[in-house]
């Protein structure tokens, strides 16, 4: 039960574009929260962007503020994570991770990677400089 990262274009160069997306499969995609999170070498996993269920806000890292974000088609199944002005420091292994809306609804944030119920095998992202 796992979401799988796919994503669209290779090596991307700084200031460039890239697009990863997520497909669900193995729960009920509506009972659930799809964000995305990033790990960077030698960093801790950190969250990077989600629309939390219990509040509709948008909880991003303050590094991608204004250049990635998150769209999901529930028909598809899938989460987009559409990340602009690219740069080097954001190279990391990108994951997606699935939090149940009951959890929120306990105040688990979709943020919070300790609350996840599941992740995808996560997909490495280059940003060359």
């Amino acid at each position: 039960l796992m979401c799988s990262c796919r994503r669209w274009g290779g090596l991307v160069q700084h200031g460039g574009s890239l697009r990863l997306s997520c497909a669900a499969s193995g729960f009920t995609f509506d009972d659930y929260t799809i964000g995305w999170f990033r790990q960077a070498p030698g960093k801790e996993r950190e969250g990077v962007i989600c629309i939390s269920d219990s509040d509709g806000i948008t909880y991003s890292a303050d590094s991608v503020k204004g250049r990635f974000t998150i769209s999901s088609d529930s028909a598809k199944n899938m989460v987009h994570l559409q990340m602009n002005s690219l740069k080097p420091e954001d190279t990391a292994v990108y994951y997606c991770a699935a939090v149940s809306r009951t959890k929120q609804a306990m105040g688990v944030l979709c943020f919070d990677r300790i609350g996840m119920d599941y992740w995808g095998k996560g997909t490495l992202v280059t940003v060359s400089s």
